[in-house]
């Protein structure tokens, strides 16, 4: 696996920050070019508006390409040297100019741009053994009003298969027996069934009733528990 697939594979560019560390703008891609090894390597680091990620290293005693240190197969102390300060500097951008992006569904992105400016909430992942699951708390009483998830399609009995985004949100209990479909509502994955709903997050549902359900949930947390099954 290439290095850049490997540190950038989940995470996505805050580009505001990619400027602060040093990046210039060129078009719609952000350059970077950094001194290794006291110099004796140049590696030029390119992010694309897309969020990829592209590297290239060149020798200054030589003035050529240097690739040694991205073939698993090449051993020795120098190449060793190379690789190790090659991968420090990526996992430093990583951890200054990046944030985590588990969730690659646009609908997943806009619920979590709406939850940040509304309730002032970032996700939470909670568990080291479920990367791809993650929650959000009121900051009063700490209690979740929705969990996102990226699972099979077949877990809450979508047919299509592949992987799916879906939100999980708290509902009233009189509600959710009438609005179940299969379609846009499904019975909770993972969650108490009569307190909570899943919601597929690949646009079966407008954006609005998304936000509103997100909404009532946030609301709905003010005084109920979190009652996974």
């Amino acid at each position: 696996m290439r290095m850049e697939t490997s540190v950038f594979g989940q995470l996505s560019p805050d580009f505001a920050k990619l400027i602060a560390y040093g990046f210039l703008q060129q078009g719609e891609t952000f350059v970077l070019r950094a001194p290794i090894l006291g110099g004796e390597f140049t590696v030029t680091v390119e992010v694309s508006k897309d969020g990829s990620v592209r590297t290239s290293t060149v020798d200054e005693a030589s003035g050529e390409p240097y690739t040694l240190h991205l073939v698993d197969e090449a051993q020795g102390v120098f190449v060793g040297s190379v690789r190790a300060a090659f991968d420090a500097l990526l996992a430093d951008i990583a951890a200054h100019c990046f944030v985590r992006d588990v969730f690659p569904s646009p609908q997943a992105h806009r619920l979590i741009d709406h939850v940040r400016a509304t309730h002032v909430r970032e996700l939470e992942f909670l568990w080291e053994k479920f990367p791809a699951d993650a929650v959000w708390r009121r900051a009063d009483n700490g209690k979740w009003f929705g969990l996102l998830a990226r699972l099979p399609a077949a877990k809450i009995g979508r047919p299509d298969g592949g992987l799916l985004d879906v939100l999980n949100v708290r509902a009233d209990a009189s509600e959710i027996a009438a609005i179940l479909d299969g379609t846009r509502y499904f019975p909770a994955y993972h969650m108490n069934k009569r307190h909570w709903l899943t919601l597929p997050l690949d646009d079966t549902l407008p954006d609005e009733e998304i936000f509103s359900r997100i909404d009532a949930s946030f609301a709905l947390a003010k005084l109920s528990g979190n009652k996974p099954v």
